[in-house]
């Protein structure tokens, strides 16, 4: 391994040379010190701690690329942004750039010129960035949301599992985990998972002094009243009133709106440029209002929120954690309240059994997978579609059998290229010569036209012209990168060796489906934990910060139980609704017109209750009058009634 060696005065040089600041955080500098050294480290600070500098310095200091692996591309974009303005170059790959923009990256990176790069973790699904990596120097290999490693997460993607493998491939020197949300359980995960020692782990706490956190029990009824009282009562600032669902950030954003309040809404199903323009409009406010579904916040740099408002309440703690972190940053009082609606209940612990396939689903995929050849490759969309399951829980399936040492994943791979020439044939056959010349030509032949594209099938070109999969793929990018032509892959296919075949498709069926289920349960463990802090009888912050492994000595003298002279908030009684019998009975005969995708109990429960499958959205019933129309009833209760009144065969 390459090290190298720091002391704090060239760390607090760095910092004051690239960031100007004349201090460090709590807890970066340890961190820093930690990968200067050449040690791998775990980061756990709240949201708002400086996690992204214990990156960002350390590539200025070390000699290779600095790698950062994130799920979230605003969050890219917005640190690529700062760094640039403060002369640090910095540049992200993903699918919203164009070839040319592409390539100038690549060839920054590969030229030594960009020292600081960010990929979402699917980027390694390509393989010609795959191949592009291992030709580089690899200083550090930072993974922020480190917290997806863990099944015990709140946000596990089976796609982090992988991440530990590509950096020892790959030979990252270092590697950085970075997580705002571990508790000690994930924790351990994250460091097994990154091989990283426990005394290189560091954790600053989760309490912070200067937000209230409170719970309000309101009706449904009277909620909107309520957010607008609390906005007009309290004295004017940055705001961000979350909600679980589109449509709502839309409702609630027009009535706040109505009353003369500065509210705009902000949801992932807006156009890119709309989203934008709402998020530079809060950044340069003092007084905005943005009623957010929760793709609003992350990466955002606003250290003056004093407001955030849970219209809809939190599905998880971790959630809660983060959301609330993002006001206050300043270190100024901010208030952090949610508004706890009973009518919310059903819907959000709905959303729980969306991705739990039927038990039939996952043995038919599993007999599927146990009659394949070896080695194979499958497409996750195609598998999703044929059997019915959600394309991250196929997956996460997968990523199961691996785990459980059935399968080994090999490269992924794209089964069909598309190329549209920047010259003509004879033009670029013209910078060649013999049996090069020859291929290409035999190559261009295997292409069918579109319109401008060119459309060319690997598999089969390979077999045609007796040449393996990977010259292909070379010519291609080759011709791509000497601006001959543009490229774009498709039909990507995942590879799959076998290292045991599954003897007893019973029973690995039973345990997948098993462990789905217990997703489910936990989904709801989660869900249980946020009402339980909402009306807890003692300190609610102390109980938060206890959740994440940090003690408060006494109460803390901010949350709403403290400042309310100890009293509890009392949940309201959610509603019991019937499953009306005349809406029942249409449902059913539906039921019997679509029984190859809603005869299956749990199929049938979804559709009722508002979540989608692939089946559900291929078949466009999503847009059925009845879809969702038992979204208010809990889901275990349509499952029950589906079940014991399933239609006759």
């Amino acid at each position: 391994m390459n090290v190298t060696k720091s002391n704090d005065l060239d760390s607090q040089q760095a910092l004051q040379r690239h960031f100007g600041f004349d201090t460090f955080l709590p807890g970066q500098q340890d961190v820093i010190e930690h990968l200067l050294a050449g040690h791998s480290t775990a980061a756990v600070f709240p949201t708002g701690g400086g996690k992204s500098l214990c990156y960002q310095l350390p590539a200025q200091m070390l000699p290779g690329l600095t790698l950062v692996v994130s799920p979230l591309i605003a969050l890219m974009k917005d640190q690529i942004d700062q760094l640039k303005a403060r002369g640090i170059a910095a540049e992200r790959l993903d699918s919203t750039l164009s070839v040319e923009r592409y390539r100038e990256i690549v060839a920054a990176v590969r030229n030594g010129d960009l020292r600081l790069l960010y990929v979402a973790p699917e980027r390694f699904n390509n393989e010609r960035f795959r191949g592009s990596l291992s030709r580089l120097r690899i200083s550090l290999f930072a993974v922020d949301e480190a917290h997806c490693i863990s099944e015990w997460g709140h946000n596990f993607r089976p796609d982090y599992l992988k991440l530990a493998g590509y950096a020892e491939r790959y030979g990252a020197e270092r590697v950085l985990a970075l997580t705002a949300t571990a508790t000690p359980r994930v924790l351990d995960d994250i460091c097994r998972g990154f091989q990283i020692d426990s005394e290189h782990a560091v954790c600053t706490g989760f309490h912070r002094p200067n937000l209230e956190l409170r719970a309000s029990a309101v009706a449904g009824s009277e909620r909107d009243r309520e957010l607008e009282r609390r906005l007009g009562e309290r004295p004017p600032g940055p705001t961000i009133v979350y909600v679980t669902l589109q449509r709502t950030a839309e409702t609630v954003a027009d009535r706040l709106a109505a009353v003369g309040l500065p509210a705009r809404a902000y949801h992932a199903g807006m156009k890119d440029d709309k989203r934008s323009e709402v998020q530079d409009w809060f950044l340069t406010s003092d007084q905005a209002i943005v009623v957010a579904t929760i793709a609003f916040g992350m990466g955002i740099d606003k250290s003056n929120i004093r407001y955030v408002y849970h219209y809809s309440l939190a599905k998880s703690l971790e959630n809660l954690s983060q959301e609330i972190g993002r006001a206050g940053r300043d270190g100024a009082p901010a208030v952090c309240e949610s508004l706890v609606c009973p009518e919310d209940l059903p819907v959000l612990r709905n959303f729980a059994y969306g991705d739990t396939p039927a038990h039939a689903a996952v043995e038919g995929l599993m007999q599927e997978l146990a009659a394949t050849p070896d080695p194979f490759d499958v497409s996750y969309y195609e598998l999703a579609n044929r059997h019915d399951i959600r394309v991250l829980v196929i997956r996460t399936l997968l990523t199961y059998l691996e785990l459980q040492g059935f399968l080994e994943a090999g490269t992924p791979t794209y089964g069909s290229y598309r190329f549209r020439p920047l010259f003509t044939s004879m033009e670029i056959l013209g910078n060649f010569q013999g049996e090069r010349r020859d291929f290409l030509a035999r190559l261009f032949r295997q292409a069918k036209k579109a319109r401008t594209w060119f459309d060319i099938d690997l598999e089969s070109t390979s077999r045609a012209l007796s040449a393996p999969r990977a010259r292909l793929v070379g010519a291609l990018d080759y011709l791509a990168e000497q601006q001959m032509m543009e490229l774009q892959a498709g039909g990507l296919r995942h590879n799959y060796r076998w290292l045991r075949r599954i003897d007893d498709v019973e029973a690995v069926v039973a345990e997948l489906h098993a462990r789905t289920i217990e997703h489910e349960v936990r989904e709801n463990e989660r869900l249980d934990r946020v009402l339980q802090l909402a009306a807890l009888d003692g300190c609610q912050t102390a109980s938060l910060c206890e959740y994440f492994g940090e003690t408060l000595n006494e109460p803390c003298g901010h949350c709403g139980w403290c400042l309310d002279g100890g009293k509890a908030v009392d949940l309201l009684p959610a509603a019991e609704i019937a499953i009306d019998d005349a809406l029942w009975s249409e449902a059913c005969i539906l039921r019997v017109e679509k029984p190859e995708i809603l005869g299956d109990a749990r199929a049938f429960s979804r559709f009722l209750t508002g979540l989608k499958s692939p089946r559900i959205s291929r078949a466009k019933l999503s847009a059925h009058p009845l879809f969702g129309a038992l979204a208010q009833i809990p889901f275990t209760i349509v499952l029950e009634q589906a079940q014991t009144e399933a239609p006759a065969v």
